[in-house]
């Protein structure tokens, strides 16, 4: 295995046994990226009723209550095993909390491997890995009926498919939307939205909407949102038991030990993207951290999956947010690696598949977000963003970007694989190998 498998994926087994590897692939001006490649070896049986307890709440198991998340956020058991039609990422089933602390340790000991063996390392880190995913559900399913009313009244007022950044809402005619609808009483919609909240330009887009439910707010406790099916007006956040409360912060207090480990020894952290049923969470979490520990760089470094057909708005509002809030930005695109599950699982339960309709239209969108981030980095120098792709067209896109004099070299890090093995071994990410180093070429 070693002569083979091991040998072409895999740096090492310990901190030690990685170093010349790292070092070896630096001399080439080749990075690492450590990541823990272990799967629990279930059968898909057993995947899929581990999937099913952690996905449901207890109200939904005791059969008191139905399910008030819409159906892409409901756990469905002919998806539960989320390996199935997934070769390129790995995936973790919740068993307990304890097994999340075990995780939570394995990324820590990455953390200081990556930080021991390289002054510049990246460590990756998956958000299914540290808690429950019903918690992932449920918060996604929060946030995206949020977002939906907003673009719904924005509709409404003949500001139909606009950019996300360029949708914004006068606050007279937003108050008048959300009280025809009944979410809230006028005196209370007048309290949302203050001169802290909209500063002096009297109009609203969606990164304001969203800080109505910011976690450091407690108005979102108290919002109804309207039923699309029903027309019935409902509790925009579920009730969650003590147990699955503690379950929750359990989850945030793993990630806040691991930015602080990353902090403390120089290593950048990236979350990894997963499916689009959890991902809003996943991404609202991450920015939480980054808004945290990005102050001085980019430490934490979210992922922004470019075959989806909301990916060039994910990325303008999240660099918007961190120019209005002064943290830095920091991102990693790729393209995706839940395609095919993500449009079978679309089309037998009856939502709309998220993925972009053609290849074409998926580079397109690739290139789209990549080219708004460069822009961005022209101008903001603590702004940093990794390439991680495998298409070489992207790849040349890229480097003729920074040697067109757009950007300095170091705001950018091309992830790339090696398309052959070498005598070193390859790390278990982005590597290449030094012929590749020296003129870059990805996989196709």
């Amino acid at each position: 295995m070693k002569m083979t498998f091991y040998g072409q994926f895999v740096a090492g087994e310990d901190q030690e046994s990685i170093r010349p590897l790292i070092r070896h692939n630096r001399a080439f001006g080749v990075g690492s990226i450590l990541d823990y490649g272990v799967e629990e070896d279930l059968s898909p049986e057993e995947a899929k009723r581990k999937e099913m307890e952690s996905c449901t709440s207890a109200v939904e198991r005791e059969g008191s209550g139905t399910s008030k998340r819409e159906k892409q956020y409901q756990a469905h058991r002919a998806f539960g095993d989320r390996r199935d039609g997934v070769i390129s990422a790995r995936t973790y089933f919740y068993a307990n909390e304890a097994k999340c602390d075990s995780h939570m340790e394995t990324f820590l000991r990455c953390i200081e491997a990556a930080g021991g063996a390289s002054d510049d390392g990246f460590s990756a880190i998956k958000l299914t890995a540290l808690g429950r995913p019903q918690f992932l559900l449920q918060f996604s399913d929060v946030l995206t009926k949020w977002r939906r009313l907003f673009h719904q009244m924005a509709a409404e007022h003949g500001k139909a498919g606009l950019a996300a950044m360029d949708t914004k809402l006068e606050v007279a005619v937003l108050q008048e939307s959300v009280a025809k609808m009944g979410i809230a009483s006028r005196t209370e919609i007048e309290n949302w939205f203050t001169a802290e909240t909209l500063g002096v330009s009297g109009t609203l887009d969606l990164l304001d909407w969203s800080s109505l439910i910011d976690s450091r707010t407690e108005l979102s406790k108290h919002l109804v949102v309207p039923n699309m099916q029903t027309g019935q007006l409902e509790p925009l956040l579920s009730r969650f038991t003590e147990e699955e409360e503690l379950q929750m912060t359990r989850m945030m207090q793993r990630m806040d030990i691991l930015a602080k480990k990353a902090t403390e020894m120089g290593v950048r952290l990236m979350v990894d993207a997963e499916q689009t049923y959890f991902q809003p969470a996943i991404s609202r979490l991450t920015l939480e951290m980054q808004r945290k520990f990005n102050v001085e760089k980019p430490l934490i470094f979210n992922t922004y999956q470019c075959y989806l057909k909301d990916a060039y708005d994910n990325v303008t509002l999240d660099v918007e947010l961190a120019r209005r809030e002064g943290w830095c930005f920091g991102a990693k695109l790729v393209r995706g690696a839940y395609m095919a599950q993500e449009r079978t699982r679309a089309a037998q339960i009856g939502y709309e598949d998220p993925i972009n309709p053609t290849y074409e239209a998926t580079n397109a969108m690739y290139h789209r977000c990549l080219n708004y981030v460069l822009e961005e980095l022209k101008h903001n120098t603590k702004a940093k963003v990794m390439v991680a792709s495998h298409n070489e067209d992207t790849i040349h896109f890229t480097l003729r970007s920074t040697t067109r004099g757009v950007l300095a070299p170091a705001a950018t890090f091309l992830g790339l694989r090696p398309r052959r093995k070498h005598s070193g071994g390859s790390l278990a990410g982005p590597s290449l190998s030094q012929e590749q180093s020296r003129v870059p070429k990805a996989c196709g």
